[in-house]
């Protein structure tokens, strides 16, 4: 279906170096609708890519080795997710649910959890052929529990604390973008914000951001915001807040103070930034989500021996009840599990049905005794359908809003696959949030500036040839919960290095991708 013309207004604009006559270009994609990742409004035009990078835009004359017929479509800089969970790439390197959603580069290494040796994980990567660009933080946590040989509720020893600053330093020499926390999770959960500090100022050293999966995104996440504010002065780095969001029936509705607060920190002169994904439900692991913190203390052992004693498995269900009333629930019929390696009966089953299932009742005390039995089994991961979505589109609609995934390969929530096209469709196209230019520029430009990737996420000539091309008319998301593998609808062809990933709607197996790693100070 042709794209509705009256949607893009003629643009006058000066053409853009034509190529020479002598150097013919490897790919020429025709009359397209151009948004170049800035914002600005689109205009007509043609692109060419040559050696891995766009040579010219303007009405081009002559031809190329290979044309992509682009009429009705929109051509945009290929989408930069800052914020996934994409180790596992190296062992997935076609990085289907990616690309199919237009991402040409991820960053890995979020909420604190990353590859230790960043430099081996880079090289990994470009080693297994992946098909998009990969770059990557250092994680606190990881870092942590290397220095100090666990997961431990108390402040690091001065040696600790030394190895860890050394750890993230070499990261960071290895080609790290930045530092990641992720304070709901061991062992991050037990850093100080002294500590949080000390590591945030050696990525600051190196020219890195402070990215952070916040303390807490409930009723107190104001004073988590404090803490990242005050991480972001006295380390003076560039602060990024992980998939911002308010969890919880209790919280919600809170969005425009939460954001107040932030715009009080931009006026000081911090810079302060925050992803999101457009989903009113998480994604995470039951013992992250719903044991309390001091369960954690010491590691998996320890959580487990504490769940072999009567009464502290009795204590920590006491918590567990007094924190799910804090949130505003009666029972845990907003947690979906999907993944119980232990009981895959239960994959796919509300904590509720859960519970009838494997105790016959669904009373919450046999509700808790059912999350306390799949911990003992070795854990599961969640989806938590605890947002509103009328905090999720005020936070969207903030010029500071980045859009990022927080999907993973083969993710069981639907943003892994669907994410870029649920916000082209769902959000610019049919509820007319934000124009399309600018639902594109908080996926381009943004996240590219913020996280200092240069050359991506724009389009002009000597940028990297990273392209998406899309049916603003057709494009949409279609994975769900109960299919979370479904690729989006509406993105024909996507472009990495120069190079088709996916054309016409197939993916090519192009191993186009290239380790990203920190090139310059964000701007």
């Amino acid at each position: 279906m042709a794209a509705d013309s009256s949607r893009f207004p003629a643009l006058s604009l000066p053409l853009m170096p034509a190529l020479a006559a002598t150097a013919a270009p490897d790919l020429v994609i025709r009359r397209a609708r151009i948004m170049d990742g800035t914002g600005r409004p689109a205009y007509e035009g043609d692109i060419a890519v040559s050696g891995g990078r766009v040579a010219a835009i303007g009405a081009l004359p002559g031809s190329a080795a290979d044309e992509i017929d682009a009429a009705g479509l929109v051509a945009a800089p290929g989408f930069v997710d800052v914020h996934t969970h994409s180790e596992g790439l190296v062992r997935a390197p076609r990085a289907e649910g990616f690309a199919r959603m237009g991402v040409t580069t991820v960053v890995s290494g979020n909420c604190g959890g990353s590859r230790l040796d960043v430099g081996a994980f880079l090289a990994e990567a470009e080693a297994a052929g992946v098909s998009i660009n990969v770059a990557t933080l250092v994680g606190h946590g990881t870092v942590r529990a290397r220095a100090m040989g666990g997961a431990f509720d108390r402040p690091p020893t001065p040696d600790e604390l030394a190895k860890m600053e050394d750890l993230v330093a070499e990261a960071m020499a290895a080609g790290a973008l930045g530092l990641s926390t992720g304070l709901i999770y061991a062992p991050g959960t037990f850093a100080k914000t002294e500590e949080i500090i000390a590591v945030a100022k050696v990525a600051a050293t190196h020219g890195g951001l402070y990215a952070t999966h916040m303390r807490n995104e409930e009723t107190g996440i104001l004073d988590s915001i404090g803490e990242v504010v005050r991480v972001a002065r006295e380390a003076g780095i560039r602060a990024e807040i992980a998939h911002l969001k308010l969890h919880g029936k209790t919280a919600w509705g809170r969005s425009p103070e939460v954001l107040e607060a932030l715009g009080r920190a931009r006026a000081e002169g911090l810079r302060i930034t925050h992803d999101m994904y457009l989903y009113t439900a998480s994604s995470t692991s039951i013992t992250a989500r719903l044991i309390p913190d001091d369960a954690l203390d010491g590691g998996t052992e320890k959580l487990l021996q504490r769940l072999a004693d009567p009464a502290r498995a009795a204590a920590i269900a006491r918590v567990m009840r007094a924190e799910l009333a804090d949130r505003g629930f009666d029972d845990y019929s907003y947690v979906a599990i999907t993944s119980c390696a232990r009981n895959p009966a239960l994959n796919g089953l509300r904590i509720p049905e859960a519970a009838r299932a494997t105790r016959g009742s669904a009373s919450l005390d046999d509700q808790i005794e059912t999350v306390l039995q799949i911990v003992r089994d070795g854990g599961a991961g969640a989806i938590y359908h605890a947002m509103s979505e009328e905090d999720l589109q005020t936070f969207l609609r903030d010029p500071h809003t980045l859009i990022a995934s927080d999907g993973s390969p083969g993710g069981a929530h639907p943003r892994s696959c669907g994410n870029n096209a649920r916000a082209l469709g769902r959000y610019a196209r049919d509820l007319k949030l934000l124009p399309l230019e600018e639902m594109v520029r908080k996926m381009t430009s943004l996240p590219a500036t913020t996280f200092g990737l240069k050359d991506r996420g724009v389009l002009r000539p000597g940028a990297a040839a990273d392209i998406v091309l899309f049916d603003p008319d057709r494009v949409r998301d279609t994975a769900t919960y109960q299919e979370p593998r479904r690729h989006p609808e509406g993105i024909p062809h996507v472009i990495v290095n120069g190079a088709p990933v996916i054309r016409d709607g197939e993916h090519t197996g192009a191993p186009a991708g290239r380790a990203l790693g920190r090139q310059a100070p964000a701007a």
